[in-house]
């Protein structure tokens, strides 16, 4: 519990002391933890491939702009929408990215595998499509502007001014906060699901479907709820990007950022959301780290300079990462953590057993004869 303790404080404290950079690095992660929460109770809980979440998370973030933004123009196009309240529009991008899931749940219960991987690698490209072409909701290529969100009077821009404690609380700030209360429900709820009964159906259609079937799991059925509770982590995962970004690009949700989320799970240790978590924060973080100190690393060049460039760097070093856990470390980063907090565990205590032993073994002082003794 002390642990615990201490990890809210650092985090609490984390927006008063750390510059933009780190903030905004650590809200890219916040997001993509909920991403990989989503996509984990899916493929590493039910044993369903998808390469289709970048998708949801583009349905999420597009949507959230949609449903908040008042109609406008933006050069020769005229955007669309309704301009509702923002936590209201955060709730219907999460909602909307779940019928997105919903409409593809009949193939997402029938198919497996490989199958269904490839069935869902359609929705990449048909989503490309729409968000290049459908402009007065997307913006086309330039995307969108996204509007602040707004919620009980505070708003999460950096506008208007807001000092806590001598300390200026921008956009930054202030989505520190609401990142880590979003994470926190995210995991939670999920860890509900797989305590429960839910999450033992899950776990028996990953590992024995026929079994699964013979015991009364409506195996189907399952398999598709958990495709729309995935999409609408998703969509969550979006809502929390378009608000960092600031803007919604269609280039951003690609293959690649699906391919990134299946290495988080893999890394971070499939079928847990400690695991999860852990696995979106290195994935995450590390072409950011590269960026910011490419200078003084070897091999890494500055993007367009014709050398491997940070984003490329990331990806074969966590590409090797992948073939290091498949290889050696099934569990992933959670099984290397178990393994380090039991050696440890088990030094302390060898450590204190030997400190007994010896105190017990030292030979105790004679006693000093009294004077009538010595007569």
């Amino acid at each position: 519990m002390g642990g615990w303790g201490a990890a809210a404080v650092v985090a609490t404290a984390i927006p008063f002391y750390m510059e933009g950079f780190w903030l905004q690095t650590g809200l890219f992660a916040m997001s993509a933890a909920v991403g990989a929460i989503g996509i984990n109770l899916l493929t590493g809980s039910t044993g369903q491939l998808s390469m289709g979440h970048a998708f949801f998370l583009a349905v999420g973030a597009y949507a959230y702009v949609y449903f908040a933004a008042d109609p406008g123009q933006s050069g020769q196009h005229a955007l669309g929408g309704l301009g509702l309240p923002t936590p209201l529009a955060a709730v219907l991008a999460v909602l909307t990215a779940g019928v997105a899931g919903g409409l593809f749940s009949p193939i997402a219960g029938r198919l497996k595998g490989a199958y269904l991987g490839i069935a869902t690698l359609a929705l990449i490209f048909l989503g490309q499509h729409l968000l290049f072409n459908a402009e007065p909701v997307t913006g086309g290529y330039n995307g969108r502007a996204v509007p602040p969100l707004e919620l009980f009077g505070l708003v999460f821009a950096d506008s208007p001014a807001l000092v806590l404690f001598d300390v200026p609380f921008g956009s930054l700030e202030r989505l520190w906060f609401l990142g880590l209360a979003v994470v926190l429900g995210a995991a939670a709820f999920a860890r509900g699901v797989l305590r429960g009964r839910p999450g033992r159906a899950m776990n028996t259609i990953r590992d024995h479907e026929i079994a699964a079937g013979v015991m009364g799991v409506p195996v189907a059925r399952y398999r598709a709820g958990v495709f729309v509770l995935s999409s609408m982590y998703g969509g969550l995962a979006g809502v929390m990007l378009a608000l960092v970004f600031q803007r919604t690009v269609p280039d951003y949700f690609s293959v690649l950022l699906s391919l990134d989320y299946l290495a988080m799970i893999v890394i971070g240790g499939l079928g847990s959301i400690g695991g999860a978590i852990a696995g979106a924060v290195f994935v995450s973080v590390l072409p950011q780290l590269l960026t910011r100190y490419s200078d003084s690393l070897p091999l890494i060049a500055e993007p367009g300079s014709g050398g491997v460039s940070p984003a490329e760097a990331a990806r074969i070093l966590y590409g090797a990462a992948v073939v290091t856990v498949v290889l050696f470390l099934p569990g992933g980063l959670r099984e290397l953590f178990l393994r380090l907090r039991t050696a440890i565990r088990g030094r302390a205590a060898l450590l204190t057993r030997t400190t007994r032993m010896r105190r017990s073994s030292a030979p105790s002082p004679s006693p000093t004869p009294s004077p009538d003794t010595r007569s």
